[in-house]
């Protein structure tokens, strides 16, 4: 899983910092990006605004994508991804503590690659990232680059 990038999109330093532990508990070994708004989302993955012209033309391997995000929304985020020609195909997880139906049925709908309900119990959330990870960005194969 060396060499892949994750971008996590969350504005809850607390879920940040429990994602990225998590993350490094299971040794995913990858590099964590981390944008805190549906805004830098999309200028990070788009290369517009603040990353115009800046070496973000790497796509993350993974997006974990949290839903209640300032400036733009999660589901907004993921529908305009999806419009875009680079962003398309690009692996979209939504990482939510949303336990709401509409907002898991408009997450597919947008194109969500997976849905998963951030744990409460930290042993819960460490063993969901290992799953995550291991599934994501170890057996998953990407589509091939256009």
């Amino acid at each position: 899983m060396d060499g892949k990038m994750i971008l996590l999109v969350e504005d809850n330093p607390d879920d940040e910092l429990l994602t990225i532990e998590a993350m490094n508990a299971n040794a995913i070994g990858s590099e964590i990006i981390v944008v805190r708004d549906g805004e830098e989302a999309l200028e990070y993955l788009l290369g517009t605004g603040r990353y115009s012209g800046k070496e973000s033309s790497l796509l993350p391997s993974l997006v974990l994508l949290d839903l209640n995000l300032p400036k733009i929304n999660g589901l907004e985020v993921l529908r305009r991804l999806r419009a875009h020609e680079r962003t398309k195909l690009m692996p979209v997880v939504i990482l939510t503590s949303s336990i709401e139906d509409e907002d898991r049925l408009k997450g597919y709908s947008f194109g969500a690659n997976s849905y998963v309900r951030k744990p409460v119990d930290f042993e819960e959330f460490v063993n969901t990232a290992g799953q995550l990870g291991s599934y994501w960005l170890g057996l998953n194969e990407a589509p091939p680059a256009r």
